[in-house]
């Protein structure tokens, strides 16, 4: 029974014939192989290229040149990676995996199992991507919070303002630029960085009354 999703799948293998049969099992369940290719070398170019849905890979293992071509999809273009492989062990599962392969399986690939994995794959790819959606989230909150404290505190400083004052002042001008606080926090600190110099304290300017002739 076809798929209610059918995705667009960018197959590698080496061995025409098993493609071959890889294709037709994954056409049968409504799928459709964009792309074929028999090395990893091009893989990043090529999902740029095709935007497959889910990237296959059938391979003996992966050797060093295949895992820098699934990290640099991972980084660029990530997607649903799904690696079949002939031999198991521990190191180059690990090092699939931190690569970015969603689902790795050990004894070759079976076309009559492809569907159920991709389906995990995509699940567990699913999942990871959101979690680390979340995670960059939290960190840009915090690295925003931090430029908005530290333009309040030049704000302080230099307007002789207590905090809520600085703040309303940052306020005021994100809802008169139509920006956000970050952002304004980001300009009040590039503009009071350049004049820092020029509004130090009177006790860090030198006492030029004795230049005067």
């Amino acid at each position: 029974m076809p798929s209610p999703s059918p995705l667009n799948i960018l197959l590698v293998d080496d061995e025409v014939v098993r493609a071959a049969m890889v294709e037709e099992a994954l056409m049968a369940e409504g799928h459709r192989v964009i792309c074929r290719l028999t090395s990893p070398a091009s893989l990043n170019e090529m999902v740029e290229r095709h935007q497959p849905d889910v990237v296959i890979i059938d391979m003996e293992s992966p050797d060093r040149d295949t895992l820098e071509s699934m990290a640099l999809l991972n980084r660029e273009n990530p997607r649903p990676v799904v690696f079949f492989a002939d031999q198991h062990d521990s190191d180059t599962l690990q090092a699939a995996l931190k690569a970015g392969v969603s689902a790795y399986v050990v004894d070759g690939l079976v076309p009559e199992r492809v569907e159920a994995i991709v389906e995990v794959a995509i699940a567990r790819f699913d999942a990871f991507h959101s979690m680390r959606q979340e995670l960059d989230k939290a960190r840009n909150q915090l690295a925003e919070r931090k430029r908005i404290e530290r333009a309040k505190g030049l704000l302080m400083k230099h307007q002789s303002c207590d905090e809520e004052q600085a703040y309303r002042m940052l306020r005021k001008l994100a809802m008169d630029r139509g920006q956000r606080i970050a952002e304004v926090a980001d300009s009040v600190i590039d503009i009071l960085d350049r004049l820092n110099p020029t509004l130090a304290s009177p006790q860090g300017r030198p006492d030029q009354r004795g230049s005067r002739s």
